[in-house]
């Protein structure tokens, strides 16, 4: 097992060895380790320069480039604790974000939205980069809070979840040593930067290995392409939306992979099918959790796979299925799926649960015991998991329960169906009735797919309305935001009638 050390010696190695090597590739160029080390000693000191000190918190609201990775590890090395607030984001979510971390200093792209004393323009922080300061030297301990990260949720309100340095560094450390990484590794990442599990699976992955994270700027079909094939992108990760226009375009080249991730939302087998067929590659669909954070399960390397499943349970981690009184089920057998330390084998004990929630200025303390994901699955004797739903929109019609994930894996099995959300509508006499809405490139006869449904499931959960939309509302990770959902179809729906 590797010794995880703190993020402010993560790139010692590679400086030691190889400090003229790519460490960072992005938009506005390219960043030695040597660079990069430079780079984050500046933005470290600029940050203290603006009064951040150890335990403050440091919010960033920039694009996929260069600055958000150096101002990242800057932080990393004055104990400062890491937000990012999406630049997508409306005004008012913006602002959420920042209202629930009451960050010392926010960084502020072109596209943040938030007006306020902490904030500092590119150009007031491309004075203080220039101005080559230093930080004095900071004890950090390994445990203690380093970034938030907040939950998409099924609520609406995010979550505001706590991590060490320790539980930043571990995921690229277990995947750098299972999946045989090295110095070649070019992992490609599209998501959003300002998202911590993003940060996790970029530059302090590939610094715990000696390769290259490449930043991607653009997320639609043509740019992904285009970065994978002109970077050499080895590994890249992305949302099964992604996957889905890619499997559409046999013609761009992606030849440089070893590798394809899907995440964020559930990766059909028809999906995985399509990609393969189209570029030879088997898609590696995982499971990940802010709370954990990021890979969870992952398919191992190469093409095996199984129907339905997310993947292998990463060593770190021991994850079951319990009922609902707590009490843990053998393999494979159906419940709310929670986590723990693994006990056992080369990674036993490295693990620590996520410090808690960031509430008024303080860190409230999770809850002891296995942590419980909300999600309904099942986790055979191999560690092969599976996930049904999220527990909380399970659909109740008559007293039976209705689990959307399993209906919309029917759904996306038809060829034109980019994406699909599947949620309840009221009923007077029911409770609740099954809804679909979803997107295709073409006009889909509704007969057709409630055949497909009633062919592969019982009927009471084939879907009694549907609608075709031109787009669902998703969040930065590709995942269709549930609250408000039955509102914003039913527009949809208005304004075609009007148009039509």
């Amino acid at each position: 097992m590797t010794t995880l050390r703190t993020i402010d010696t993560v790139l010692d190695t590679a400086l030691a060895e190889r400090p003229d090597a790519p460490a960072v590739e992005a938009a506005s160029g390219i960043w030695s380790y040597a660079e990069l080390d430079d780079q984050a000693r500046r933005a470290s000191g600029a940050l203290w320069s603006l009064g951040v000190r150890p335990g403050d918190r440091v919010a960033a609201c920039l694009p996929n480039d260069l600055d958000i990775v150096a101002a990242f590890h800057g932080a990393q090395r004055i104990g400062a604790i890491w937000a990012g607030i999406g630049e997508t984001l409306a005004v008012g979510e913006q602002e959420q974000i920042r209202d629930l971390c009451d960050p010392k200093v926010i960084l502020a792209g072109p596209k943040c939205r938030i007006d306020a004393p902490e904030s500092v323009d590119g150009e007031h922080w491309g004075s203080l980069l220039a101005a080559d300061i230093s930080a004095p030297s900071v004890d950090i301990d390994i445990d203690t809070p380093a970034g938030i990260a907040f939950t998409s949720g099924t609520s609406g309100t995010p979550k505001a979840v706590v991590h060490s340095q320790r539980n930043l560094l571990l995921p690229g450390a277990v995947l750098g040593a299972t999946r045989g990484w090295g110095p070649d590794l070019r992992k490609g990442d599209s998501f959003p930067l300002t998202i911590l599990n993003l940060m996790i699976l970029s530059t302090l992955l590939t610094a715990q290995v000696g390769g290259c994270s490449v930043i991607m700027n653009r997320r639609d079909v043509d740019g992904v392409a285009e970065w994978i094939s002109t970077r050499r992108v080895t590994v890249w990760n992305g949302a099964p939306a992604q996957l889905y226009d890619l499997a559409r375009r046999s013609d761009v080249d992606l030849s440089s992979l070893r590798e394809v991730w899907s995440g964020g939302s559930d990766t059909s087998d028809s999906l995985r099918d399509e990609f393969a067929r189209a570029h030879g590659l088997t898609p590696r669909a995982t499971y990940g959790l802010t709370e954990a954070p990021t890979v969870v399960s992952i398919d191992p390397p190469g093409r095996q796979w199984q129907a339905g499943s997310s993947g292998r349970v990463q060593p770190q981690y021991d994850v079951a299925a319990y009922d609902d009184d707590g009490a843990r089920l053998p393999p494979g057998e159906l419940g709310e799926l929670r986590l723990t330390g693994a006990t056992s084998g080369p990674w036993a004990d490295a693990w620590r649960p996520l410090l808690g929630y960031w509430e008024n200025g303080t860190v409230l303390q999770a809850e002891s015991g296995a942590f419980a994901t909300g999600d309904v699955g099942t986790v055979d004797a191999d560690g092969w998991l599976t996930v049904l739903d999220r527990k909380k929109l399970v659909i109740i019609r008559g007293g039976a329960n209705i689990y959307p994930l399993e209906v919309e894996r029917v759904i996306t099995t038809h060829p034109d169906v980019a994406r699909v959300a599947v949620y309840p509508v009221a009923d007077d006499r029911l409770g609740q009735r099954v809804a679909a809405a979803f997107e295709s490139p073409v006009q889909l006869d509704i007969g057709t797919l409630d055949a497909l449904c009633r062919r592969e499931l019982s009927p009471y959960k084939v879907p009694e309305s549907w609608t075709q939309v031109a787009k669902l509302p998703v969040n930065a990770m590709g995942k269709v935001q549930r609250p408000g959902l039955a509102e914003y179809v039913d527009a949809q729906r208005k304004l075609l009638q009007v148009d039509t």
